[in-house]
């Protein structure tokens, strides 16, 4: 199983973008699909989950801004990023928990870097 993650890129404060995270393998189901960041000298934290139901959780500080969705048919899930402010700069991790044959795991895609200029 692999998650594969893109869209990220440099954009000036109030932009937006779309992040996208596409699972493949040989995949039974994904329950919950999510995003988290890192910052430089920050720890990793969550930017927003989605259960396979459609059910959504996100930070209270990306709140009105990013929103998450998911195609359970391509197995894929997005994170619409807009009004980005600086402070938004780190890398996006795409997160799932992944049922195949082994088992149920959880994976993380690689990562993609969101760079907001002032």
């Amino acid at each position: 199983v692999q998650l594969q993650a893109s869209g990220g890129g440099l954009v000036q404060a109030g932009g937006s973008l779309r992040l996208s995270c596409a699972a493949s393998g040989s995949i039974f189901s994904i329950k919950v699909m999510g995003w988290y960041r890192q910052a430089p000298g920050k720890e990793r934290e969550l930017v927003a989950i989605i259960t396979s139901s459609g059910s959504t959780n996100s930070a209270n500080s990306v709140k009105g801004r990013f929103t998450i969705s998911r195609d359970n048919t391509k197995n894929t899930v997005f994170l619409q990023v807009n009004s980005l402010k600086p402070e938004d700069t780190a890398v996006y991790y795409c997160n799932a928990f992944i049922t195949t044959m082994m088992g149920g795991y959880e994976y993380w895609g690689q990562g993609t870097l969101v760079t907001v200029c002032s």
